[in-house]
């Protein structure tokens, strides 16, 4: 009679935590739905690619201590060609699935990139905003649950939505209540093997086309903000060749500035 209630007691016990688990991964999806509307519902879902420019600032000690224009050329979900100019210096970083290259200009080389190179690259789409809210991620069979509330202010706090992927990787996203994105955050290994925080906040939302942008995003590691993205203007839906994307044959080519 002990056994059976004992045997009773676990399956409730579990049938309790599925239910748990069930209602964590519903409130999720009602997060990321209600920021996608807030960024222009069935406008931003229909996104397929973007051109954004701006400029990229570095920091250090809460100072500016370089800065470059860039241009920035996304055809989703993994597609990317972001060009550097300042200072007489230019450089150009492409990504397409997976492979990719980068050109110095300083130095006139074009090398494809590395293994770490490309893994960043598909790193920083599994955590990006636009990934989690276009479920790009349901393709890679990753799971989402709400992950509480987190204080954001004095009076203020976020909905958190974090994902975790088959392989073990985690991202969080941060949400207004009335579904603004606020942040986007993910941990790393340094070549010490020491945890490393990388952290996006989005601030400055505009309306371009009917879609929402932040068009301001600042990069945050361990808690010490190291660059900024301050973009000008952004445009959606442009039709952009292949070509944009393919490694040229000859890196004086890349000396030209970028034709769309």
């Amino acid at each position: 009679m002990k056994k059976t209630f004992f045997s009773i007691s676990i399956f409730l016990f579990s049938i309790s935590v599925v239910f748990a688990q069930n209602d964590k991964t519903e409130k999720a999806e009602a997060i990321i739905k209600k920021a996608a509307a807030k960024l222009g519902g069935e406008k931003y879902a229909n996104i397929t690619s973007q051109i954004g420019k701006g400029r990229f600032s570095l920091l250090r000690d809460n100072a500016v201590i370089s800065f470059q224009s860039f241009t920035d050329v996304i055809v989703f979900p993994d597609k990317e060609r972001t060009e550097f100019k300042g200072n007489g210096s230019r450089t150009v970083q492409t990504n397409y699935a997976n492979a990719g290259w980068i050109y110095d200009g300083d130095a006139e080389i074009l090398n494809d990139q590395s293994e770490d190179q490309i893994s960043n690259f598909k790193r920083g789409i599994r955590a990006s905003l636009d990934n989690l809210l276009r479920g790009n991620w349901r393709k890679e069979g990753a799971e989402i649950k709400f992950n509480g509330r987190r204080q954001a202010g004095i009076g203020k706090s976020n909905d958190v939505v974090k994902i975790t992927y088959k392989d073990g990787f985690e991202a969080e996203f941060e949400f207004s209540d009335d579904g603004t994105p606020m942040k986007s955050l993910f941990k790393r290994k340094n070549a010490d093997g020491e945890d490393i925080t990388e952290e996006d906040r989005y601030a400055q939302f505009i309306d371009v086309q009917g879609v929402k942008s932040a068009f301001i995003v600042d990069h945050f590691t361990n808690g010490v903000q190291t660059s900024r993205i301050n973009y000008e203007s952004i445009e959606h839906n442009r039709k952009i060749p292949d070509s944009v994307f393919e490694k040229p044959s000859n890196p004086k080519s890349l000396k030209k500035d970028l034709k769309l």
